[in-house]
């Protein structure tokens, strides 16, 4: 007789190869999960470790940039402190010269109003007045515009002044005053001899011999009319001191015309030209030639009101006193 099965046997026994199925199914997903995990594992492990090395390069990196910055700010800091020295070093530059440049148009303003006071040398002054407007423009500052200006109004009266020719004037009468040495004075001229004696061609020897030796000892003592009233004879002492004497009156008209005194340089011209009209040969054509020098120049105007150069003084002074003081 055949067993009869109980249904709850096999209900257990599906139950437990279901359960049995699942485990082997379970435990398969659990592997392939546990070897997906060491995958991802190992992977993030890799990764980890690269992120390492990348964070430590980095970190480097960073420690390296840090250092160039540090030293790039110290070479800036460096830097500035070199342009605010050489900024310093160049306005020091730039006030010396502009003071040198200064000092250096204020001597030859200086020296072109001596001549203009002294001499009354008025082209002397202009040239001393371009001279320290070329200089001004080579140091191409704006600062000595107004001093260019004071320049520019005294060159322009300067040239609109009447010209006198002090130092040609001053000139001729130092010429005159070394030519009254070698002038011949009128005591010591000879006329002419109306007849003066001629050697015959044909004579002989011993006659013409004779003729000289007469001539010669007649000449000894002469006795003539010189055509000429009261000519003066002077002493060797007095000699010496009319040339001398004539010669200072000369220097005073050379100090006249320095002075623009009309009066004296006219006064002292024609005394020097009496003295060698009375004095000297005026047959003579050097004493002739002083003589007409004179007459020409007792003519000429020496009092001309000449103007100075003060306002360029002026201005270049107060240009320094503004420097010195810092004002700009």
């Amino acid at each position: 007789m055949r067993r009869r099965v109980n249904p709850l046997w096999a209900v257990a026994l599906l139950a437990l190869a279901g359960l049995l199925g699942l485990w082997v199914d379970t435990r398969s997903q659990v592997a392939q999960l546990r070897l997906e995990l060491a995958r991802k594992l190992a992977d993030a492990e890799t990764y980890n470790r690269d992120t390492h090395q990348v964070a430590s390069a980095a970190r480097d990196a960073v420690h390296q940039l840090e250092y160039k910055v540090g030293m790039l700010d110290s070479r800036l800091a460096e830097t500035q402190n070199q342009r605010l020295a050489l900024e310093a070093l160049y306005l020091e530059l730039s006030r010396s010269r502009d003071e040198r440049v200064l000092s250096e148009v204020e001597q030859i303003l200086l020296i072109g109003s001596e001549q203009l006071q002294l001499a009354g040398n008025v082209k002397a002054a202009l040239i001393a007045l371009e001279s320290a407007d070329y200089r001004l423009q080579r140091a191409d500052s704006p600062q000595f515009t107004a001093v260019r200006r004071a320049l520019s109004r005294d060159m322009e009266q300067l040239k609109s002044a009447p010209y006198v020719d002090v130092v040609g004037i001053g000139l001729r009468l130092d010429t005159l005053a070394h030519q009254v040495e070698s002038l011949p004075l009128a005591m010591y001229a000879r006329p002419a001899d109306p007849n003066p004696a001629k050697p015959g061609a044909q004579d002989p020897a011993f006659v013409r011999m004779l003729r000289e030796v007469w001539q010669d000892l007649a000449g000894l003592v002469r006795v003539q009319r010189s055509g000429a009233d009261d000519v003066p004879l002077l002493t060797p002492s007095q000699t010496y001191f009319l040339r001398e004497n004539l010669r200072l009156r000369l220097l005073f008209a050379r100090v006249s015309l320095l002075a623009h005194d009309q009066a004296g340089f006219r006064s002292e011209a024609r005394a020097s030209a009496d003295w060698l009209a009375r004095y000297y040969d005026i047959r003579e054509k050097g004493v002739g030639s002083a003589l007409a020098m004179l007459k020409q120049l007792a003519q000429a105007e020496v009092a001309v009101e000449v103007p100075d150069i003060a306002a360029s003084l002026e201005a270049v002074r107060s240009q320094r006193l503004v420097r010195e003081r810092g004002l700009r």
